[in-house]
């Protein structure tokens, strides 16, 4: 499983002294970016190809909290994947020091043309670089995003 240690900083956290909601959208993105990046698609591969990732829905489960300065494991899996891969779902797992789930986030995406400003399948090198993900033991088959002409 593709996976990430991080700090939750002074600039993840709430007046509660804990993480904030948004702060696990970031780091969940962050690993999700590194991912990407790894795998042969950094941020000026995207420019040249002129696509980007489009997140379309988020949601968040809470289980546990997270302090300043704790050390998180970030898990990336593939929970959904359209046959054309112009869907899908991905997860992060955020992990505690302690390895207790403290919270999971399913981000639903698709890719995005960024001059015709549509979404579309990806090219073949990415779709393989999404294919090589975990799938997750709930993993569902999406519908394309791609309209029919």
């Amino acid at each position: 499983m593709f996976s990430k240690k991080l700090m939750a900083g002074w600039g993840d956290m709430d007046f509660n002294s804990h993480m904030r909601n948004t702060a696990f959208l970031d780091k969940s993105g962050d690993v999700r970016m590194l991912f990407l990046s790894e795998h042969g698609f950094p941020m000026s591969e995207f420019m040249r190809l002129n696509i980007g990732p489009v997140v379309m829905k988020d949601e968040i489960s809470y289980f546990k909290e997270v302090l300043l300065l704790e050390e998180i494991t970030v898990t990336l899996s593939l929970a959904g994947l359209a046959e054309d891969g112009s869907r899908w779902i991905l997860r992060s797992d955020i992990i505690r020091p302690d390895g207790k789930l403290a919270a999971r986030v399913n981000s639903t995406g698709g890719w995005l043309d960024l001059g015709a400003r549509k979404l579309i399948a990806p090219p073949p090198a990415l779709m393989a670089t999404w294919q090589i993900l975990e799938r997750t033991d709930d993993f569902q088959q999406l519908p394309s995003s791609v309209k029919a002409k």
